[in-house]
């Protein structure tokens, strides 16, 4: 072997032949990876917290999360996108913000090979992990979450007496529910929920958009529930699922029965609009004084707003929805 070759193979068993970058980890984004067993399962839990204070002991903001099939943190080549879009910068000075990946669900996903919205379904088949439509309840993620908040107050770095829940969408649903059996919360922040029930809002958002097709394939569709509540299917909401979101045993008797302090926010032109309407005027009937409602005029269900009709990403209120929320809980 001549000299030249013989350094050329020395320098390559220095540095190694050539690799595929290296996956993607929670700490890459800034969040701590913590694990705990429930129901002979891994739960991931994942917390933000401002640089430097990881340790320090703070209050805890437990984010629930909505209803696709997603991710925890998403992210493309310019980096990660924020669990919901405000400032954290005010949120993270006062709080940890805690997060639980939903039953099955991958921790990280690029959104360059994710399907819309951080689909995290087979692509092909548009089939579900098994443990997600096993999982994927209301109920369920009550029991888990209680258990994460059990979890969470024996750690040293969580105020155990000052736990506040969020969540939008579906979440709501389901801090509405912890609300009613508080077992470590503090407060609660529902945003854009469906006090009567998801299949309702659905049909609401049918007739207002005069889709009679639509609103018949709902009813049928709500019959089908009806016959086989706790079927379970992995393409798509399964009947255990939307029945758990829509009996009569919703939200609203959930809100009505806590004794917590809850933020209620919603857009005045989300689909659900008139629920949450109602939902203070039962309050109101029941002199729940500690429900604070605050709608947002004209904008949608994710706060965004409207130009010439039509949704305009740039018109969002999710900034002063946040203000509100964190003034409301000083």
């Amino acid at each position: 072997m001549n000299l030249k070759n013989y350094l050329l193979l020395l320098l390559l068993c220095c540095v190694g032949w050539p690799t595929q970058a290296q996956p993607k980890t929670p700490a890459d984004f800034g969040y701590r990876h913590l694990r705990m067993r429930y129901q002979r399962d891994t739960v991931n839990i994942l917390v933000l917290s401002k640089k430097g204070e990881e340790l320090k002991r703070k209050p805890v903001f437990f984010y629930a999360q909505g209803s696709t099939p997603r991710p925890v943190v998403l992210y493309d080549e310019k980096g990660a996108y924020r669990l919901f879009p405000i400032n954290m910068d005010s949120l993270l000075a006062r709080y940890h913000l805690v997060v639980v990946s939903k039953p099955g669900m991958p921790l990280l996903g690029d959104l360059r090979t994710l399907g819309p919205g951080g689909f995290a379904g087979d692509l092909k088949t548009g089939l579900l992990p098994a443990k997600y439509c096993q999982h994927n309840y209301l109920e369920y993620y009550v029991r888990r979450n209680n258990a994460v908040l059990r979890y969470l107050t024996r750690q040293p770095w969580v105020q155990a007496d000052d736990i506040t829940a969020m969540g939008h969408s579906e979440g709501s649903a389901i801090v509405a529910r912890m609300a009613r059996h508080p077992h470590h919360l503090r407060r609660v922040i529902y945003l854009s929920g469906s006090p009567l029930g998801r299949i309702l809002t659905q049909v609401s958002g049918a007739r207002l958009e005069s889709d009679s097709v639509g609103t018949d394939y709902l009813f049928k569709r709500w019959q089908q529930v009806v016959a086989a509540p706790m079927g379970i299917d992995c393409h798509g909401d399964s009947n255990r699922l939307i029945s758990s979101l829509s009996t009569h045993s919703n939200a609203l008797a959930d809100l009505l029965h806590s004794r917590l302090p809850i933020f209620v926010g919603y857009g005045t032109r989300d689909p659900a609009a008139l629920q949450n309407d109602y939902l203070r005027l039962e309050a109101m009937r029941h002199r729940k004084s500690t429900i604070s409602f605050h709608a947002y005029l004209e904008v949608e269900h994710n706060f965004f707003g409207f130009t010439n009709g039509q949704l305009d990403y740039e018109k969002g209120q999710w900034d002063r929805v946040a203000r509100d929320f964190l003034a409301w809980m000083k």
